[in-house]
């Protein structure tokens, strides 16, 4: 059993001022694998007062330094990679080559982009030749509180810290405490990347506790929080008091429009996707909606797909889907299955229940619902579990109704061979992000959504815009 109870603050591992045991739960065994602290308001309190201090100094360090000490992070995280995987495996369920690939491997990428796009960034800029004596300065917001998920931890967790850093922030990190293991390395790599003491401090708590003491925190300059709308909905109204910088990425139900024109692969590439992180992504595509002349065919593929899709424990080696990360989620997606039933979707893979021969641990069948309508909860509701619903429609204009038919606004999808029809829904389609026919998005392609999915954007150079305050002066010296 690992014990961490320990937080970061102010350069050193601290005892909990006001702390209370937390059980970490492995969701492959359900067994406890972990025990760390929840903080109680003290030590957010020292937590924020460290990240106030060195905020002075860290905003005055010249942007060159900032940058040395993100690649310092940088060459620190990669000696790590194999211990954040098995973190990451262990806490909420990736199995181990999809950690060491995709859940490390986010964090790799980002913190790489961030150090190049710092090294382009304009930090200091003319207004324009107009107003030659003007000028535009990028400068921290301040302290920022960093609230991050379980289910992508490294992916947000180098998101917030490599832009916050490189900006001149100082900040408090408040993960999740379903997977806080990851982060207390993340800690450890921050710690070796020698910055100054209470530029980055780490505090573990829940949402009711730290994360609403750092949200409402008259020293907090600015919170960037992933997670569920639910939660982003709190977040903003405790923020609002203190009139403090609220960014949030939040959930989806994403649209994957499949024309009858697509690529043959359309249909697999759409399951699989889904399926990937066994569901637990935002921008999962969760809804396919398909042109009525492919419709019965892609639904016999899309059952066919989701019953090749094996599930088994996070610590074995393979291209398997693992568990979700809790009973309390496996509970809500067996509820909504259920309710897709009984709603009168038609099931055509997967179902309520474990999968066969798993009969311990969070594991949730493969699941896929055809003939799913617009009024369906499962059709509504962010279901965060590896259940897909199928959609048909008739036309163009119809199909962007049905993908646009949803509070939520991150992540829509196109398959098709017309290229005037793809961009011609690329405008229309009311999300953040928009991928045609299986192209994923380029290194510092801003994340982020519109509606109920949040505000703000993630990576790269737009990621950096988020953790700075534009600052106008007049009467500059002309060069």
């Amino acid at each position: 059993m690992i014990e961490k109870k320990q937080f970061y603050i102010n350069g050193a591992w601290v005892e909990p001022i006001d702390g209370r045991d937390h059980p970490v739960i492995d969701p492959s065994t359900e067994e406890p694998c972990a025990v760390i602290s929840l903080g109680g308001q003290a030590d957010t309190d020292a937590a924020v007062a460290a990240a106030k201090a060195a905020l002075p100094g860290w905003m005055a360090t010249p942007v060159e330094d900032r940058i040395a000490a993100l690649e310092r992070v940088y060459a620190a995280y990669k000696t790590r990679t194999e211990d954040l995987a098995r973190a990451m495996s262990t806490e909420m369920g990736a199995p181990i080559e999809m950690a060491r690939a995709s859940q490390v491997g986010a964090g790799i990428g980002h913190l790489k982009n961030f150090i190049a796009a710092a090294k382009a960034f304009e930090w200091e800029r003319p207004l324009g030749d107009h107003a030659p004596n003007d000028r535009l300065i990028m400068e921290a917001v301040g302290v920022c509180a960093l609230i991050t998920p379980w289910n992508w931890p490294m992916n947000q967790i180098t998101l917030k810290v490599g832009a916050a850093l490189v900006a001149g922030n100082t900040m408090v990190l408040k993960p999740s405490e379903e997977s806080p293991l990851d982060a207390m390395i993340f800690a450890e790599i921050m710690d070796a990347a020698d910055l100054p003491p209470g530029v980055f401090n780490l505090v573990n708590g829940d949402g009711a506790g730290v994360g609403s003491q750092l949200s409402s925190h008259a020293d907090v300059d600015m919170v960037s929080f992933t997670g569920s709308t639910r939660a982003g909905r709190l977040i903003s109204k405790a923020a609002a008091d203190t009139l403090k910088r609220v960014h949030l990425e939040l959930g989806g139900k994403g649209a994957n429009l499949i024309f009858a024109d697509a690529d043959e692969k359309a249909v697999k590439r759409g399951v699989l996707h889904m399926m990937n992180n066994t569901g637990q992504s935002c921008n999962a595509p969760s809804r396919m909606i398909v042109e009525a002349a492919r419709y019965d065919a892609a639904v016999e593929e899309a059952a066919a797909v989701a019953q090749k899709v094996t599930v088994g424990p996070a610590s074995e080696e393979g291209r398997h889907i693992g568990p979700v990360v809790n009973k309390v989620q496996w509970e809500k997606i067996q509820d909504l299955i259920q309710k897709g039933i009984d709603e009168g979707a038609r099931l055509v893979a997967g179902g309520p229940g474990r999968p066969d021969g798993l009969n311990k641990g969070f594991y949730v069948r493969p699941t896929v619902f055809a003939d799913v309508t617009q009024d369906m909860t499962i059709a509504r509701e962010e279901i965060f579990g590896p259940v897909l619903s199928i959609l048909k429609f008739d036309s163009e204009e119809q199909a962007v109704e049905m993908a646009n038919d949803t509070p939520y606004g991150l992540t829509n999808y196109v398959q098709s061979a017309d290229d005037a029809r793809r961009q011609r829904l690329a405008r229309q389609l009311r999300s953040g992000m928009v991928e045609m026919n299986g192209q994923s998005r380029g290194a510092g392609s801003p994340f982020g959504g519109m509606k109920m999915s949040g505000n703000g954007r993630e990576g790269g150079a737009y990621g950096i815009h988020d953790f700075v305050e534009v600052k106008a002066v007049s009467g500059w010296a002309a060069e």
